[in-house]
C-alpha cells in the first residue's frame, strides 16, 4: 500500500538547491539501507520510491526522509487496465516515480550505488553535480576544448561562436560512476574483474546529432522539459528482452532534443556502483536481444 512519511530532517543544509523543485525515484526490491550513506545529500529532498517484485514484502526505509512508497498492488489500484504499461521485475518500473511526481526535475538513483570519494578523500555529492548541470546551459553545436565554459575558472576558447556562447537548455545529466563498469553481459564475462577507478572531474555536452547508451541509475533529468520521452521500455517479466529500456529512452530523449527542442544532455557526475546482477541471465536477455534482431 502507499505510504507517506515525513520525519523533520536534522543537520541538513538550510537552503538546498531545488528543494521544492525535486523528487528523487528509488527503484527497489531491498530494505533502503543505502540511504543512510546519502543521508547529507538527499534527506533534503523528497523520495519516491518504487518497490518492485513481491508487493507483500515490507520495505524498510532508514528514520529522517520524507518518501512515498508505492508497490505493485498500487500501481494496479491507480492505474487499472493501463497499469501493464510499467515493467515489472525490472528497474523500469521508476518510470512511475516519473509519473506521480509533481516537481519540475526528477533525479533516480539504484539502490546498489553508494557516495564515491574524489582524489582528496573527499565524499562526492553527485545530486548537486546533477542539479548543477541542469540549471546551467550545455553546448551541443561546438566544442569547448575546456569542457564546460560556464563552470568557475573556465569560459569559452578562442575561436568558440560569439552566437553560440549562449548556449542550449539542458535537459538531461546523465552521471557515471566508479568500481563496475556498465559493460554488456559478454564483457563482463570477459573481464569480471575489470574495475573503472579513474575520477575524471569534468562536464562535457554530448554533441547535436550523435547519439548516447543512456544508464537509468545515476540520471537527473528536466521533467517539464523532456518528461514524456523518459520512459523506458517495457522490459522485466513478461517480456522477451532486458536491459534495454534505459538505452531505448535514452535514444529518445536525444531524438527529441535534436529535432524539437533546444536542448541537450550534459554529464557527469560520480559516485561508486556496488551492482547486484546475474550474469548469466543478463547473457541470456542479450541472446535473445540478437535473436530477435536477426529476425526483424
Amino acid at each position: 500500500m502507499a505510504g507517506t512519511v515525513t520525519v523533520p530532517g536534522a543537520n541538513v543544509p538550510s537552503t538546498p538547491l531545488l528543494k521544492d523543485e525535486l523528487d528523487i525515484v528509488i527503484p527497489t526490491i531491498r530494505n533502503l539501507d543505502f540511504l543512510e550513506m546519502w543521508r547529507p545529500f538527499f534527506q533534503p529532498y523528497h523520495l519516491i520510491i518504487v518497490q518492485d517484485g513481491d508487493p507483500t514484502k515490507t520495505i524498510k526505509v532508514p528514520e529522517g526522509f520524507d518518501y512515498e512508497l508505492y508497490n505493485r498492488n498500487d500501481i494496479n489500484r491507480i492505474l487499472g487496465p493501463k497499469a501493464s504499461c510499467i515493467s515489472f521485475k525490472d528497474s523500469a518500473c521508476r518510470c512511475f516515480g516519473y509519473m506521480v511526481s509533481k516537481k519540475k526535475y526528477i533525479y533516480t538513483i539504484d539502490d546498489d550505488c553508494f557516495v564515491a570519494k574524489d582524489p582528496s578523500g573527499k565524499d562526492i555529492n553527485a545530486l548537486e553535480q546533477h542539479i548543477k548541470n541542469l540549471l546551467s546551459p550545455s553546448t551541443p553545436f561546438f566544442f569547448n576544448t575546456l569542457y564546460d565554459p560556464y563552470r568557475e575558472g573556465a569560459d569559452f576558447v578562442r575561436g568558440y561562436p560569439f552566437s553560440l556562447r549562449e548556449g542550449a537548455h539542458t535537459a538531461v545529466s546523465h552521471g557515471l560512476w566508479l568500481n563496475i563498469p556498465d559493460y554488456d553481459a559478454p564483457t563482463q564475462l570477459v573481464k569480471p574483474k575489470e574495475r573503472n577507478e579513474r575520477y575524471v572531474d569534468a562536464v562535457m555536452t554530448i554533441p547535436n546529432g550523435t547519439l548516447f547508451p543512456m544508464c537509468g541509475m545515476n540520471l537527473a533529468f528536466d521533467r517539464d522539459l523532456i518528461g514524456p520521452a523518459m520512459y523506458f521500455g517495457l522490459m522485466g517479466d513478461g517480456q522477451p528482452i532486458g536491459r534495454y529500456d534505459d538505452m531505448w529512452a535514452g535514444w529518445c530523449v536525444k531524438v527529441c532534443c535534436h529535432s524539437v527542442l533546444s536542448a541537450t544532455i550534459a554529464s557527469v557526475a560520480f559516485f561508486a556502483n556496488h551492482m547486484f546482477s546475474n550474469d548469466a541471465i543478463v547473457l541470456t536477455t542479450v541472446q535473445l536481444t540478437s535473436r530477435s534482431s536477426a529476425t526483424t
